[in-house]
């Protein structure tokens, strides 16, 4: 692998879209500029789920990750940037699409959130129905 060469993939969660770029390295995770320690800094629990691709291929610590992410909360971040570095994962390997899948890591999570109606004071909350 060249040293300015990298896998590119796009992984979204409810609204949030993360671009992720994959090339070898020391195991660099860096969000729009910070370092990911930095960025998801109030949760530990965050930074794990960032590291579940890498170590279900064994592959910690060889990778440097440069993501772009916009939209939705911390959370559903998180999860559009695992989903991302998975994706760039099999676009580097295809043999490595059968061991992500079957840690349910290349599933898109499809929920979004529901529009509010017109009329109504949310996507389903009414006002108090009156009998009399």
């Amino acid at each position: 692998m060249a040293k300015d060469s990298y896998f590119y993939a796009l992984g979204r969660r409810k609204s949030a879209t993360a671009r992720v770029r994959l090339q070898g390295g020391k195991g660099a995770i860096t969000v729009n500029g910070k370092p990911a320690t930095e960025y998801f800094a109030e949760s530990k629990y965050l930074l794990a789920k960032l590291q579940k691709p890498f170590e279900v291929l064994d592959q910690t610590g060889k990778f440097d990750v440069s993501v772009v992410v916009s939209g939705g909360g911390h959370e559903g971040q998180v999860e559009a940037i695992r989903l991302g570095i998975s994706k760039a994962f099999v676009v580097m390997d295809e043999q490595l699409k059968s061991t992500l899948k079957r840690s349910d890591l290349l599933t898109r999570d499809a929920r979004e959130r529901e529009r509010k109606k017109f009329g109504l004071k949310g996507a389903r909350k009414q006002r108090q129905f009156t009998k009399r």
